[in-house]
Protein backbone atom coordinates (compact mmCIF):
# COMPACT_ATOMS: atom_id res chain seq x y z
CA UNK A 1 0.00 0.00 0.00
CA UNK A 2 2.74 2.47 0.95
CA UNK A 3 4.56 1.98 -2.44
CA UNK A 4 1.00 1.90 -4.25
CA UNK A 5 0.43 5.88 -2.78
CA UNK A 6 4.07 7.23 -3.64
CA UNK A 7 3.48 5.88 -6.51
CA UNK A 8 0.22 7.54 -7.12
CA UNK A 9 1.43 11.08 -5.79
CA UNK A 10 4.06 10.73 -8.31
CA UNK A 11 1.70 10.69 -10.71
CA UNK A 12 -0.28 13.87 -9.18
CA UNK A 13 2.98 15.47 -8.91
CA UNK A 14 3.84 14.53 -12.92
CA UNK A 15 0.34 16.35 -13.38
CA UNK A 16 1.84 19.25 -12.21
CA UNK A 17 5.01 19.57 -14.96
CA UNK A 18 7.36 19.99 -12.38
CA UNK A 19 10.43 20.94 -14.74
CA UNK A 20 8.76 23.78 -16.14
CA UNK A 21 7.40 24.99 -13.01
CA UNK A 22 10.74 25.14 -11.52
CA UNK A 23 11.91 27.19 -14.40
CA UNK A 24 8.74 29.24 -14.39
CA UNK A 25 9.54 29.96 -10.40
CA UNK A 26 13.82 30.63 -11.04
CA UNK A 27 12.80 33.52 -13.82
CA UNK A 28 10.27 34.89 -11.00
CA UNK A 29 13.12 34.57 -8.54
CA UNK A 30 14.91 36.98 -11.21
CA UNK A 31 12.39 39.33 -11.78
CA UNK A 32 12.06 39.20 -7.97
CA UNK A 33 15.60 40.26 -7.40
CA UNK A 34 15.84 42.93 -10.14
CA UNK A 35 12.95 44.89 -9.00
CA UNK A 36 14.14 45.17 -5.02
CA UNK A 37 17.22 44.94 -2.79
CA UNK A 38 20.08 43.02 -2.35
CA UNK A 39 18.72 40.72 0.36
CA UNK A 40 15.18 40.63 -0.35
CA UNK A 41 14.79 36.47 -1.11
CA UNK A 42 14.76 35.45 2.60
CA UNK A 43 11.89 37.62 2.73
CA UNK A 44 7.88 36.58 3.55
CA UNK A 45 6.87 38.58 0.65
CA UNK A 46 9.24 36.12 -2.10
CA UNK A 47 8.09 33.21 0.05
CA UNK A 48 4.41 34.15 -1.10
CA UNK A 49 5.23 35.28 -4.30
CA UNK A 50 6.92 31.77 -5.20
CA UNK A 51 4.11 29.89 -3.46
CA UNK A 52 1.32 31.34 -5.35
CA UNK A 53 3.39 31.16 -8.70
CA UNK A 54 4.07 27.31 -8.29
CA UNK A 55 0.47 26.90 -7.42
CA UNK A 56 -0.64 28.89 -10.58
CA UNK A 57 1.64 26.96 -12.47
CA UNK A 58 1.08 23.79 -11.37
CA UNK A 59 -2.67 23.74 -11.56
CA UNK A 60 -2.01 25.07 -15.61
CA UNK A 61 -0.35 21.95 -16.00
CA UNK A 62 -2.55 19.82 -14.47
CA UNK A 63 -5.43 21.24 -16.64
CA UNK A 64 -3.30 21.11 -19.78
CA UNK A 65 -3.09 17.48 -18.99
CA UNK A 66 -6.62 16.92 -18.32
CA UNK A 67 -7.04 19.04 -22.02
CA UNK A 68 -4.63 17.37 -24.05
CA UNK A 69 -5.48 13.87 -22.67
CA UNK A 70 -6.47 12.29 -26.05
CA UNK A 71 -3.51 13.85 -28.15
CA UNK A 72 -0.85 12.42 -25.35
CA UNK A 73 -1.76 9.17 -25.67
CA UNK A 74 -1.63 10.17 -29.35
CA UNK A 75 2.64 10.60 -29.12
CA UNK A 76 5.50 8.73 -28.22
CA UNK A 77 6.90 11.40 -26.21
CA UNK A 78 3.49 11.98 -23.67
CA UNK A 79 1.79 8.19 -23.98
CA UNK A 80 3.26 7.52 -21.00
CA UNK A 81 1.60 10.42 -18.85
CA UNK A 82 -1.08 9.49 -15.84
CA UNK A 83 -3.99 10.12 -17.72
CA UNK A 84 -3.24 8.50 -21.20
CA UNK A 85 -1.59 5.56 -18.97
CA UNK A 86 -4.90 5.15 -16.98
CA UNK A 87 -2.86 5.64 -13.68
CA UNK A 88 -4.96 8.57 -12.55
CA UNK A 89 -8.69 9.65 -14.05
CA UNK A 90 -9.35 12.54 -15.66
CA UNK A 91 -11.08 13.73 -12.56
CA UNK A 92 -8.51 13.75 -10.63
CA UNK A 93 -6.73 16.45 -12.92
CA UNK A 94 -9.75 18.57 -13.05
CA UNK A 95 -9.67 18.90 -9.47
CA UNK A 96 -5.83 19.03 -8.57
CA UNK A 97 -5.96 21.88 -11.36
CA UNK A 98 -9.06 24.29 -10.18
CA UNK A 99 -8.18 23.63 -7.12
CA UNK A 100 -4.05 24.52 -7.00
CA UNK A 101 -5.07 27.74 -9.34
CA UNK A 102 -7.60 29.29 -7.03
CA UNK A 103 -5.17 28.49 -4.15
CA UNK A 104 -2.41 30.23 -5.64
CA UNK A 105 -4.55 33.32 -6.84
CA UNK A 106 -5.89 33.54 -3.29
CA UNK A 107 -2.08 33.56 -1.62
CA UNK A 108 -1.28 36.26 -4.80
CA UNK A 109 -4.02 38.54 -3.91
CA UNK A 110 -4.01 38.38 0.10
CA UNK A 111 -0.12 38.02 0.31
CA UNK A 112 1.53 39.96 -2.61
CA UNK A 113 -0.70 42.53 -4.43
CA UNK A 114 -3.82 42.84 -7.26
CA UNK A 115 -1.52 43.36 -10.04
CA UNK A 116 0.64 40.08 -9.75
CA UNK A 117 -3.07 38.19 -9.38
CA UNK A 118 -3.74 39.62 -12.45
CA UNK A 119 -1.08 38.51 -14.36
CA UNK A 120 -1.75 35.24 -12.61
CA UNK A 121 -5.20 34.71 -13.96
CA UNK A 122 -3.92 35.60 -17.31
CA UNK A 123 -1.43 33.51 -17.49
CA UNK A 124 -4.05 30.74 -16.93
CA UNK A 125 -6.24 32.54 -19.62
CA UNK A 126 -3.66 32.58 -22.63
CA UNK A 127 -2.16 29.15 -21.25
CA UNK A 128 -5.82 27.33 -20.88
CA UNK A 129 -8.32 29.15 -22.32
CA UNK A 130 -6.24 30.25 -25.92
CA UNK A 131 -2.82 28.29 -26.60
CA UNK A 132 -3.94 24.89 -25.26
CA UNK A 133 -6.61 24.62 -28.11
CA UNK A 134 -5.09 26.72 -30.49
CA UNK A 135 -2.10 24.15 -30.98
CA UNK A 136 -5.29 21.96 -32.46
CA UNK A 137 -5.62 24.72 -35.08
CA UNK A 138 -2.73 26.95 -35.69
CA UNK A 139 0.69 27.24 -36.41
CA UNK A 140 0.71 30.86 -34.84
CA UNK A 141 -0.19 28.87 -30.92
CA UNK A 142 3.79 28.82 -30.68
CA UNK A 143 3.68 32.54 -30.27
CA UNK A 144 0.15 32.67 -28.19
CA UNK A 145 2.16 30.18 -25.86
CA UNK A 146 5.00 32.17 -25.03
CA UNK A 147 2.90 34.78 -23.96
CA UNK A 148 2.06 32.78 -20.51
CA UNK A 149 5.21 31.61 -20.28
CA UNK A 150 6.98 34.73 -20.22
CA UNK A 151 5.15 35.89 -17.18
CA UNK A 152 7.28 35.26 -14.42
CA UNK A 153 9.59 37.53 -14.32
CA UNK A 154 7.33 40.16 -14.69
CA UNK A 155 4.86 38.86 -11.69
CA UNK A 156 8.47 39.21 -9.92
CA UNK A 157 9.19 41.86 -10.53
CA UNK A 158 5.51 43.21 -10.03
CA UNK A 159 5.10 41.34 -6.31
CA UNK A 160 8.14 43.98 -5.38
CA UNK A 161 7.67 47.22 -7.14
CA UNK A 162 3.33 46.74 -6.86
CA UNK A 163 3.04 47.44 -10.61
CA UNK A 164 4.14 47.03 -14.10
CA UNK A 165 6.98 49.10 -15.71
CA UNK A 166 9.25 49.25 -18.41
CA UNK A 167 12.08 47.03 -16.54
CA UNK A 168 9.33 44.20 -15.92
CA UNK A 169 8.02 44.33 -19.63
CA UNK A 170 11.73 44.07 -20.62
CA UNK A 171 11.93 40.58 -18.95
CA UNK A 172 8.70 39.31 -20.19
CA UNK A 173 10.17 40.66 -23.68
CA UNK A 174 13.81 38.71 -23.04
CA UNK A 175 11.61 35.63 -22.15
CA UNK A 176 9.52 35.52 -24.97
CA UNK A 177 12.04 35.84 -27.76
CA UNK A 178 13.80 33.10 -26.05
CA UNK A 179 11.19 30.72 -25.88
CA UNK A 180 10.25 30.83 -29.28
CA UNK A 181 14.14 28.99 -30.54
CA UNK A 182 13.70 27.27 -28.03
CA UNK A 183 10.31 25.13 -28.54
CA UNK A 184 10.37 25.37 -32.15
CA UNK A 185 14.30 23.05 -31.91
CA UNK A 186 11.61 21.15 -29.56
CA UNK A 187 8.80 20.81 -31.82
CA UNK A 188 11.72 20.28 -34.77
CA UNK A 189 12.99 16.68 -32.82
CA UNK A 190 9.54 15.41 -32.31
CA UNK A 191 7.58 16.56 -35.43
CA UNK A 192 7.01 13.47 -36.55
CA UNK A 193 5.03 12.86 -32.69
CA UNK A 194 3.31 15.77 -33.07
CA UNK A 195 2.11 15.17 -36.61
CA UNK A 196 0.81 12.16 -35.31
CA UNK A 197 -1.09 13.79 -32.83
CA UNK A 198 -2.89 16.32 -35.59
CA UNK A 199 -1.09 19.50 -34.06
CA UNK A 200 -0.45 22.05 -37.00
CA UNK A 201 2.52 23.74 -35.70
CA UNK A 202 5.16 25.02 -38.13
CA UNK A 203 7.34 22.16 -37.91
CA UNK A 204 4.50 19.54 -38.78
CA UNK A 205 3.30 21.90 -41.87
CA UNK A 206 7.12 23.36 -42.86
CA UNK A 207 8.03 19.75 -44.70
CA UNK A 208 11.79 21.11 -45.89
CA UNK A 209 11.81 23.30 -42.37
CA UNK A 210 13.08 26.66 -44.09
CA UNK A 211 10.53 28.93 -42.50
CA UNK A 212 11.15 27.27 -39.31
CA UNK A 213 14.97 28.19 -39.78
CA UNK A 214 14.14 31.92 -40.88
CA UNK A 215 12.23 31.90 -37.36
CA UNK A 216 14.74 30.64 -34.90
CA UNK A 217 17.25 32.71 -36.62
CA UNK A 218 14.69 35.75 -36.72
CA UNK A 219 14.05 35.91 -32.90
CA UNK A 220 17.65 34.55 -31.86
CA UNK A 221 18.66 37.77 -33.66
CA UNK A 222 16.12 39.68 -31.99
CA UNK A 223 17.07 38.40 -28.35
CA UNK A 224 20.74 38.89 -28.42
CA UNK A 225 20.78 43.01 -28.45
CA UNK A 226 17.64 42.53 -26.66
CA UNK A 227 19.35 41.03 -23.40
CA UNK A 228 21.89 43.97 -23.46
CA UNK A 229 19.56 46.27 -23.47
CA UNK A 230 19.69 46.09 -19.41
CA UNK A 231 22.84 47.45 -18.72
CA UNK A 232 22.45 50.18 -21.12
CA UNK A 233 19.56 51.25 -19.11
CA UNK A 234 21.20 50.76 -16.29
CA UNK A 235 19.40 47.80 -14.46
CA UNK A 236 22.72 45.73 -14.30
CA UNK A 237 26.22 46.69 -14.85
CA UNK A 238 29.10 45.37 -17.90
CA UNK A 239 29.54 42.50 -16.14
CA UNK A 240 26.35 41.11 -17.08
CA UNK A 241 26.65 42.96 -20.72
CA UNK A 242 29.52 41.04 -21.76
CA UNK A 243 27.95 38.12 -20.38
CA UNK A 244 25.16 38.31 -21.95
CA UNK A 245 27.19 39.19 -25.25
CA UNK A 246 28.99 36.12 -25.17
CA UNK A 247 25.71 34.29 -24.41
CA UNK A 248 23.41 35.50 -26.93
CA UNK A 249 26.32 35.11 -29.80
CA UNK A 250 26.40 31.20 -28.97
CA UNK A 251 22.79 30.52 -28.54
CA UNK A 252 22.66 33.06 -32.60
CA UNK A 253 25.80 30.62 -33.69
CA UNK A 254 24.04 27.08 -32.80
CA UNK A 255 20.65 28.84 -34.36
CA UNK A 256 22.53 29.58 -37.75
CA UNK A 257 23.53 26.03 -37.56
CA UNK A 258 20.34 24.69 -37.39
CA UNK A 259 19.29 26.36 -40.01
CA UNK A 260 21.74 25.76 -42.75
CA UNK A 261 21.27 21.47 -41.95
CA UNK A 262 17.79 21.75 -40.65
CA UNK A 263 18.45 18.21 -38.71
CA UNK A 264 17.01 16.65 -35.94
CA UNK A 265 20.82 16.56 -34.73
CA UNK A 266 21.24 20.17 -35.06
CA UNK A 267 17.61 21.03 -33.60
CA UNK A 268 18.43 18.93 -30.16
CA UNK A 269 21.90 20.82 -30.24
CA UNK A 270 19.88 23.76 -30.27
CA UNK A 271 17.53 22.89 -27.83
CA UNK A 272 20.68 21.80 -25.15
CA UNK A 273 22.03 25.54 -25.70
CA UNK A 274 18.97 27.02 -24.70
CA UNK A 275 17.98 25.23 -21.55
CA UNK A 276 22.07 26.08 -20.67
CA UNK A 277 21.44 29.87 -21.99
CA UNK A 278 18.71 30.88 -19.74
CA UNK A 279 19.79 30.17 -16.01
CA UNK A 280 23.04 31.90 -17.05
CA UNK A 281 21.74 34.77 -18.07
CA UNK A 282 19.65 34.93 -15.08
CA UNK A 283 22.80 34.39 -12.98
CA UNK A 284 24.68 36.74 -14.78
CA UNK A 285 22.15 39.25 -14.23
CA UNK A 286 21.59 38.25 -10.55
CA UNK A 287 25.05 38.63 -9.59
CA UNK A 288 25.72 41.75 -11.40
CA UNK A 289 22.88 43.25 -8.84
CA UNK A 290 24.82 41.73 -5.86
CA UNK A 291 22.23 38.82 -5.17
Amino acid sequence: MKNESVAILADVLDLTKPRIVALSLLMATLGFVLGSQPGSLGSSLYFLTILGLALIGGGCGALNHYLERDTDAKMHRTRNRPLPTGRLQPSVALVVGFASVALGELVLLMGVNAITAVLGGLTLLFYIGVYTPAKRTSSMSTLVGAIPGAMPPLMGWTAVQGKISIEGLLLFAILFMWQIPHFLAIAWIYREDYARAGFPILSVIDEDGIATAKQVVLYSMVLLPLTMVPSIWGITGYFYFFGALALGTIFLAFSIILALYRSKLHARRLFLVSILYLPLLGILMAWDRGL
